[in-house]
Formats: C-alpha cells, structure tokens, sequence
C-alpha cells in the first residue's frame, strides 16, 4: 500500500537522500515543496487534502488546513515545539501529532549562556570596534556578579541554570508548574513571582512554551519593569514578546540590550527596526543548531512518521522502524 507524505521541515528537508531508501522500501511518494522558514495555512491548503502523514516545521496547521486534510493520519513535528499545530482540531479529527522531547536542550542552553558572555564581557562590540580601528576599552561584568531570571523551568531552563550556576551566577526562576525540590536544592535557585524576577534579574531568558498565556510575555509593562542595564535573551518562540514594545525599549535605553534567536514573524523582516539598533543581538532561529541533536531528531521524527502511517501498536512504538532496512 502506497502513501503520500508532504516533507515540509526545512531541516529535514536537505537530508532527504540519505533516508529515500527507507520512502522506497515503504512505497512513500514525498512532496517537498519549496519552504522559506514554514509554510502558511495558505500554502498548506493548496497541498494537504490527499496527504497522508507530514514531516512537519512550524507550519501553520489551523483548524482550516486539517478539516481540508482529509487524508492525514500524522503530523510529525521536527523538534519539540507544537504550538504551531491546532492540537484540540487534530485530536477531533483522529489525527495523530509527534515530536521529539527534549530535543535541543544542550544546544540551545549553549546559545543562552553564549549571549549572557557577550553581554557581560561585550565581546561583540570590542570586535566591532576593533575591526574599526578603535582601540577601546569597554566596561563589563564577571558572571558571579550578576542575577540571571529563568521564565520556564523545563528541560532547557534547569539546563541553564546548571550551566550559569558553574559562572557562579545567582539564580531566580519562575514558573507556572512546581518545580522539583532536588533541583532547586542543587542549584541553589530561587522561584519567585514574575514581577520579582524582572525587578530583580540582570539577564532574563525565555525559556517557556508559547500558550495563550505567555503569548507577548513581554510586554510594555514587563519592559518597564526590567532594570535599565538588564538584558533579554529569547530562544524559545518569537510571540512570547511584543516586538514593538521591545523596539521602544531598546531605543530609549529602558533596559540594556537583548539577543534574539527567534521573532514574532519568520524569517525577520528586511524593513525590521531591530536590525538598526546596535544593543540587539539577532540570529536566524539557529540555536538549537548541533549535528548530534539534529541526525537523532532526523531519526525520531522519521520513526514517529512511520510508525502511525505503518499502523505500529503503540506499545511497539520505542522500536525503531530504521533499524533492518537495507541503507544499500
């Protein structure tokens, strides 16, 4: 039996020839259409109705696109993040949705301390000025003498806060869940209220998922609540700030910086003002970048696709369906 399957990943996407033995043996026709980031419901509409599993990106599957999708069994995400995915229409409609936890924590805790160094020791800018001809001393901090504020104690905020805990930083961490007593001992973090934490915090990491709740988590009144030298770093999902307030922000000096991995629209607008302002540190949605993590993430989101569409009870479902075909 043959079936049809959109391969829509960006990061899967380049990889496709090394798993077209395993589309091949299972008699799986792809669609790859061109992707610039992820692909709008629009698009999807234009793709989806006789698709019957997905290989999946950020992508935009709305109630609109999965009613459309009258074939589709499974969605399988690349990476964690599924907040792109109308779940409550995906579950009505019998359609199954995977990804892969946990899957970026190294990397992306990586990312995080990487830009609190630049921040703190103004690596960036002493390049820049350098490259200019300037020599010029730029004041920083040491680590141990600074307050970092975790928003999302998960598997990527305990990540950092081990990490920042090695620097000698002071930690202080909020979130919605309670979070383990163990490791609030071994790390020796304090979990306060919001308003606490961007008091108090001379970095702020943003390490939540992005619900209704932490949608624009960020805002004006949060801005103003930060200290004039605090910095703000976002890994996690571009809507958990409000760009605009942060733009203003940034531009009167109400706080001291931030470092952007991700952005409320994707890929960043060339007309974006926070490509002219110099505190602000940006990257293309790169920070869970890491071979290790992606070759297993590759392989997870390939063995969650196959084993929904190839029918595989879910008790068997730890099994991988790679192992045993001929990669010839």
């Amino acid at each position: 039996m043959s079936h049809k399957v959109l391969i829509s990943a960006p990061y899967f996407q380049p990889v496709i020839g090394q798993y077209q033995h395993v589309f091949d043996h299972h008699d799986i026709e792809l669609v790859v259409p061109e992707v610039h980031e992820r692909l709008s419901e629009e698009e999807l509409l234009g793709l989806i109705e006789d698709i019957e599993g997905v290989i999946s990106g950020d992508d935009a599957f709305t109630k609109s696109v999965l009613e459309k999708a009258k074939c589709l069994k499974v969605i399988s995400k690349w990476g964690t993040g599924i907040d792109s995915i109308d779940l409550e229409s995906a579950n009505s409609l019998n359609i199954d949705v995977c990804n892969t936890p946990n899957a970026f924590t190294q990397p992306v805790s990586d990312s995080v301390l990487g830009y609190i160094l630049c921040f703190a020791r103004k690596l960036p800018w002493m390049d820049r000025d350098m490259r200019a001809g300037n020599w010029k001393k730029r004041p920083g901090i040491a680590l141990h003498e600074a307050c970092l504020g975790i928003i999302g104690v998960g598997n990527i905020g305990k990540a950092v806060a081990h990490k920042a805990k090695g620097f000698g930083m002071k930690l202080i961490g909020h979130d919605v869940v309670d979070i383990d007593g163990d490791f609030t001992a071994e790390t020796g973090i304090e979990m306060v209220g919001r308003e606490s934490l961007f008091e108090r915090a001379d970095f702020v990491t943003l390490n939540c998922t992005l619900t209704p709740d932490t949608f624009h988590i960020i805002n004006e009144q949060a801005l103003q609540k930060m200290k004039e030298s605090a910095y703000l770093i976002n890994t996690a999902r571009g809507p958990l700030i409000d760009e605009g307030a942060l733009v203003q922000a940034l531009s009167y000096g109400s706080i001291a910086g931030a470092a952007l991995d991700v952005f409320e629209q994707e890929p960043l607008p060339v007309e974006s003002p926070l490509r002219g302002i110099d505190s602000c540190l940006m990257a293309p949605h790169n920070s869970n970048s890491s071979s290790e993590a992606w070759e297993r993430v590759h392989k997870s989101t390939l063995d969650n696709l196959l084993n929904v569409l190839l029918a595989v009870p879910e008790a068997s479902r730890g099994e991988s369906r790679l192992s045993g075909i001929d990669k010839g």
